[in-house]
């Protein structure tokens, strides 16, 4: 028996010296990635990615791509609000660095967004320099359930990533129910302000802009053609002539109310001027990811308010309590909706 015992004990040690099990899956892009059979702990990409992470297993995410801000951390769980701040590594304010990326140790790195080359050129050159794998999950509005399923089955997490998978199937499926029995001319046109000054939007087809056609707004930059965020000026904006002015930042929202030069419009004659909810992530974008699922239910209540009559309060905790793992009390729901947006 003792021999026994030293043999039993001899293969534990020599299978602790070996290589993790792999699996190999594929991505978004149609990249063939090798990722550990077991993934703890994982750094996101870019904020989409973080949210993704931190809604379905917060234990695994390595940190944030920019420390949170004191009023979000207050809607975050407390395990995570301080956790490291690594950078982004995507998009135009890329700030991570290899080192940066090492240092975090992760199992994998996640991006979430939208897929073209640029995005698999770049998981390509960054897994080539750090040997870590990197996979791009497709974050489009209308697949919400679907990224909730594939990431959830990467990190093992498969219950949780159902029971979200099915509140987001639920959330847009009653949102189409709805919509149908809203004619096209009673469907508002809308301008969403990004930003103090208000004048970056998003175009026809950008990513930040999919939950205002998701509900059946028209979004009038669309006048000024497909692509991503852009800047426009103040007389376009006057002569899209939107029903329905959204504000990203207060400031924005309080200068369209007072500012003569944008007084001539219907939107702020009859006071349609709405500042977003933002906490702890955009309820718009900012980032485009699966915090705008919240967003579907404010923007319901906001623009159609007799074909979605249900209590939007009771909607944004049992979103708080099922997605960021936090019961809100009455002083901070009303925090979130905060004065000028949908009560």
């Amino acid at each position: 028996m003792p021999a026994l015992r030293s043999v039993v004990v001899l293969v534990a040690l020599l299978l602790s010296f070996l290589p993790a099990a792999a699996r190999s899956i594929t991505d978004a892009a149609g990249r063939v990635v090798e990722i550990p059979d077991r993934v703890e702990r994982v750094l996101a990409a870019g904020p989409p990615a973080s949210v993704l992470v931190y809604v379905l297993a917060p234990d695994k995410l390595a940190g944030w791509v920019r420390e949170p801000k004191a009023e979000e951390k207050e809607f975050l769980l407390p395990a995570v609000r301080d956790l490291p701040s690594f950078g982004q590594l995507t998009g135009k304010g890329g700030t991570a660095n290899i080192e940066a990326v090492l240092a975090a140790k992760p199992d994998i790195i996640i991006d979430v967004g939208t897929m073209n080359p640029t995005y698999a050129s770049l998981a390509d050159k960054v897994q080539a320099q750090t040997g870590i794998p990197y996979v791009l999950i497709d974050g489009a509005f209308a697949k919400s359930g679907a990224t909730l399923r594939e990431t959830g089955a990467i990190l093992g997490v498969e219950v949780r990533a159902e029971t979200l998978a099915a509140y987001a199937d639920q959330t847009l499926a009653a949102l189409e129910k709805g919509l149908a029995g809203i004619p096209g001319e009673k469907r508002p046109s809308v301008y969403y302000g990004r930003g103090a000054e208000g004048l970056e939007t998003g175009l026809s087809g950008s990513i930040n802009m999919e939950i205002l056609e998701a509900v059946g707004a028209r979004n009038v930059a669309a006048a000024a053609g497909k692509g991503g965020l852009t800047q426009v000026s103040l007389e376009q904006v006057l002569s899209w002539k939107p029903d329905v002015i959204l504000a990203s930042s207060p400031k924005f929202a309080k200068a369209v109310k007072t500012d003569p030069l944008w007084a001539g419009l219907d939107a702020v004659k009859a006071g349609r001027i709405h500042t977003a909810p933002s906490l702890p992530f955009g309820w718009i974008d900012s980032p485009p990811g699966i915090n705008r699922l919240i967003g579907v239910s404010w923007l319901e209540h906001l623009l159609y308010p007799e074909a979605f009559p249900a209590a939007l309060d009771e909607k944004v905790r049992t979103f708080f309590k099922l997605f960021y793992q936090v019961e809100l009390g009455d002083a901070q729901l009303a925090t979130l909706l905060g004065k000028g947006a949908a009560k």
